[in-house]
């Protein structure tokens, strides 16, 4: 198949002309506040400085979340993903809440994944408990390193032991599927101590692992004031020795910063990375809708400020319309993160476009080694394609872009 086209391909298929489908969908509850703001964090996530509203938040939150259940193509959600700021600052009732609104609509399915993410300082004893009653049945710990020394260059307020403690406080809930957070490429980190940072997190069995490496983005203050960071070889070091062991474990990397046991891999993110459809409620909340009827795709963006937000009726920002071209890159962004690529179906049926759209981008990759066909109708990113994933993802930029 080396000189073969997408539209040969289509043919021999007998497939017929792509219609854009109904994908699955989750939703995404943004809870925006910090007790304070890390100095890496570009998140809309604000420092508390006074009491939290919490109550007051809430009471947004479920009118939001009524007017999306109103509003035309809201379908069941198969995941909930209560992201921040640190969401376990709020109690188990603004959860179950939430919760409660969707399931008796009927919009909630009976084998939801909920996931909260969780700060190690900032959840009181006993806590995870009451979010696993309210319906949370996966927790995320922005662990970010096991060493206080690293914990304190990066401006976190909890320390290793709180960790742990999370770790067991996780577990004693009946909370079966825990992610943690890691970050290497860390102010001053040797790649031993990013390793180092990896066995400590794989003696708390987790089912699935996120690891980033830190970078500084603008309007952060380590961008405005960068701290000492590691050599670009002494990343690179990290990353090998860190996947290296992770693999050896049997958490396999199935997206570019994602690592699970098999069948553990994070629903709600999948989702994203497979061009699904969201809603999002809450400061600042971004959504996508397909409309299978017209062919359309929507994006929504909510008002981004927490008083503003609280303040809006309805808080919604801006919709726009997603057009061909930026259709095809959003897919092709997001779908070449995961190491197990996608199929050509997928693609058509996401975006309602026929995959020869993206037909001589894809040849150009494949002969640059970033990008290969393991077996017809199927696309998968190289070794090489993952690790210069920006200069891959650019290839299927709309043409004019840059």
């Amino acid at each position: 198949m080396d000189n073969d086209t997408l539209s040969a391909v289509r043919t021999e298929a007998g497939e017929k002309a792509p219609r854009l489908a109904s994908p699955p969908v989750g939703l995404y509850v943004h809870l925006p506040w910090c007790v304070s703001k890390c100095p890496y964090c570009d998140f809309n996530s604000h420092a508390l400085r006074d009491s939290l509203q919490e109550e007051r938040y809430r009471r947004a939150l479920l009118s939001d979340l009524k007017d999306e259940m109103t509003g035309q193509g809201f379908r069941p959600v198969g995941s909930v993903f209560f992201g921040g700021g640190t969401p376990s600052l709020f109690s188990a009732e603004t959860i179950h809440a939430i919760l409660d609104l969707m399931d008796r609509c009927g919009l909630l399915a009976g084998d939801a994944e909920v996931t909260l993410e969780a700060n190690p300082g900032t959840v009181e004893r006993g806590s995870f408990r009451d979010f696993a009653t309210a319906g949370v049945n996966r927790v995320s710990l922005g662990v970010q390193s096991f060493s206080d020394a690293a914990l304190h260059r990066l401006g976190r307020i909890h320390s290793s032991g709180d960790a742990w403690r999370a770790v067991e406080e996780v577990r004693a809930a009946g909370i079966k599927r825990l992610n943690l957070d890691l970050m290497y490429g860390l102010p001053e980190q040797t790649a031993e101590e990013a390793l180092a940072d990896i066995g400590q997190a794989l003696a708390t069995d987790p089912e699935h692992l996120s690891h980033y490496q830190l970078t500084l983005e603008p309007n952060t203050l380590f961008h405005a004031h960068p701290p000492d960071m590691p050599t670009d070889d002494v990343v690179w070091e990290s990353f090998e020795l860190c996947h290296a062991r992770l693999e050896d474990a049997g958490l396999r990397r199935y997206e570019v910063s994602a690592y699970a046991k098999p069948g553990e891999e994070c629903r709600h993110n999948l989702n994203y990375w497979q061009y699904g459809d969201y809603v999002g409620i809450g400061a600042g909340a971004h959504g996508k809708r397909s409309f299978p009827e017209d062919g359309t795709i929507e994006r929504s963006c909510k008002v981004k400020h927490p008083e503003r937000y609280m303040a809006s009726r309805p808080p919604v920002e801006r919709v726009t319309k997603v057009g061909t071209g930026d259709r095809a890159f959003e897919f092709m962004l997001n779908a070449l993160r995961l190491t197990g690529g996608f199929e050509d179906r997928m693609f058509e049926a996401r975006t309602g476009l026929p995959v020869d759209t993206i037909h001589s981008p894809l040849i150009e990759a494949r002969s640059r080694g970033l990008i290969y066909r393991p077996e017809p109708f199927v696309w998968r990113p190289t070794e090489l394609g993952m690790r210069f994933l920006n200069n891959l993802q650019s290839m299927f930029l709309p043409p004019g872009t840059i």
